[in-house]
């Protein structure tokens, strides 16, 4: 999953950083509202976690101004030192996700994002099983029938978010974006997309048929079942 902290505090958002990107999540940083919203206009993320307080504007004008844009699912989480009601309950209204005032856990951030993701897709648990393969998105693994299957992050990156979005057809640009980051500093002419999903469905396929995972030519993959 794509993260993008939007915060000023170095130190925290260092800490933040560290702490997701070692949990397996791909993220980016601005600490600014302006190359915040450089940010959001190019590329989509899977959580946007905002602080209020910004430099040179109010994160709640970030908000809105992302709100307004067409065909974005983004989930975003308000992180900040106002623990007033009346912001909190600003921000649920002006579309966050899930509000944490500082200071916060950094475990129970991650069970928000887990519970946030398990909402967003109607999960009721984090396990996800299909066809025999059953995965949990919190522990990041992946089984067979019992038998654990050993995937490269990135292999359970593009798995599980194929998996989530079963039946849409993922683009490799939106593949790109999620499970890489930023596509302004990816090279659009490698193949390295491919190269990863067809060292997944080897691995994948060692176990059982997986005929339901699809290549749509010329676009990029989808699970269909």
């Amino acid at each position: 999953m794509n993260i993008l902290i939007v915060e000023d505090e170095k130190s925290l958002a260092l800490e933040i950083n560290e702490f997701l990107s070692g949990e397996g999540f791909t993220v980016e940083h601005a600490r600014t509202k302006s190359t915040a919203e450089e940010k959001i206009l190019v590329n989509n993320y899977d959580f946007i976690l905002l602080d209020l307080g910004l430099p040179d504007g109010d994160g709640f004008e970030l908000l809105t101004t992302f709100k307004k844009l067409k065909d974005r699912d983004d989930a975003v989480i308000i992180l900040t030192a106002r623990s007033e009601v009346n912001d909190r309950v600003l921000g649920l209204e002006h579309g966050a996700d899930d509000y944490l005032a500082k200071p916060f856990s950094l475990n129970e951030l991650l069970a928000r994002i887990h519970a946030i993701t398990r909402r967003k897709h109607k999960l009721e648990s984090n396990e996800i099983k299909i066809k025999g393969f059953k995965i949990n998105i919190q522990n990041r693994t992946i089984y067979f029938n019992d038998e654990r299957i050993n995937l490269t992050n990135k292999e359970f990156e593009i798995f599980n978010y194929l998996v989530l979005n079963k039946n849409r057809v993922i683009s490799r640009t939106n593949l790109t974006e999620h499970v890489w980051g930023d596509i302004l500093e990816v090279n659009s002419d490698s193949n390295f997309v491919d190269v990863h999903v067809k060292n997944l469905r080897k691995k994948l396929s060692q176990f059982a048929p997986i005929d339901w995972f699809e290549t749509v030519r010329s676009i990029g993959y989808r699970i269909n079942i």
